[in-house]
């Protein structure tokens, strides 16, 4: 798993969290309410009816096989070697550090 798959399953956590929470109850009602009316309405059906039709057309279909033909290529395999080399190196360490940093920063100014 890599680190922004670790970073959006942990967001995610987060936010099911603070939706199931008692104190955000309120909140987690309107939230639901309101992603219940964009799909109840003309626009959300047209949104979900276009990305169904991308996913299951031809186009996405040609994505798909685009994708996976990139990911099994040499190109794609020197491409993850070259990241994990970036990730393991003192560079990416503190890239990742200095990252963490401004994350838990911007945290600790919303508890304000």
């Amino acid at each position: 798993m890599t680190d922004f798959e670790r970073y959006l399953r942990n967001w995610w956590a987060k936010l099911s969290t603070w939706l199931h929470g008692e104190q955000r109850a309120e909140g987690t009602r309107k939230a639901k309410a309101a992603l219940r009316d964009f799909r109840d309405s003309e626009t959300g059906r047209k949104a979900e009816a276009a990305l169904r039709d991308l996913r299951e057309g031809e186009t996405g279909r040609k994505a798909r096989e685009a994708v996976r033909d990139l990911r099994d290529s040499d190109a794609g395999r020197k491409a993850r070697e070259a990241l994990q080399d970036l990730r393991d190196s003192e560079a990416g360490r503190k890239a990742m550090t200095a990252l963490r940093d401004l994350r838990d920063s911007a945290a600790n100014r919303d508890k304000s």
